[in-house]
């Protein structure tokens, strides 16, 4: 069953972790797991953090932001024992390349206060991308 755009910004705000696709240039799809925050004005954060090793502080998801401002997170529940309880949600987004440092700060603190390996907020930059579209879907209501 569809979700409609509520139930699947309900899912989209409950959670902190899916998978960010963007496109490489030559590649194509892109996709990286990543932890994110969801603010109240439909903005959406990906840090980049200094908690993680990295090769550099400057990540390709960015690169490919900056060349396609075109974004999408993808959110799943997987139950291999009962298949009623499937569902995903997708979000568009759209990079903001320049946001406010409000809107920035707010979704730091969002981070912050849902994963503790953020609470002291250890990061190089929030990425910021505006949600555009949510759609979903569940294998049943109870899912």
């Amino acid at each position: 069953m569809r979700l409609n755009a509520d139930q699947a910004r309900t899912r989209l705000d409950a959670h902190v972790h899916a998978v960010l696709c963007t496109l490489h240039p030559e590649r194509g799809p892109d996709p990286q797991p990543v932890v994110y925050a969801v603010s109240d004005d439909g903005h959406l954060g990906v840090p980049v953090d200094s908690v993680k090793p990295k090769s550099r502080s400057r990540l390709q998801r960015e690169d490919n932001l900056d060349a396609d401002p075109r974004g999408t997170l993808l959110l799943e529940h997987w139950d291999a024992e009962d298949w009623t309880r499937l569902w995903w949600v997708r979000a568009e987004l759209r990079h903001v390349p320049h946001p406010p440092p409000l809107v920035t700060d707010d979704l730091a603190d969002r981070l912050a206060s849902t994963v503790p390996q953020y609470a002291d907020k250890p990061f190089h930059r929030v990425l910021v991308c505006r949600i555009v579209k949510v759609t979903g879907w569940a294998a049943s209501d109870s899912a």
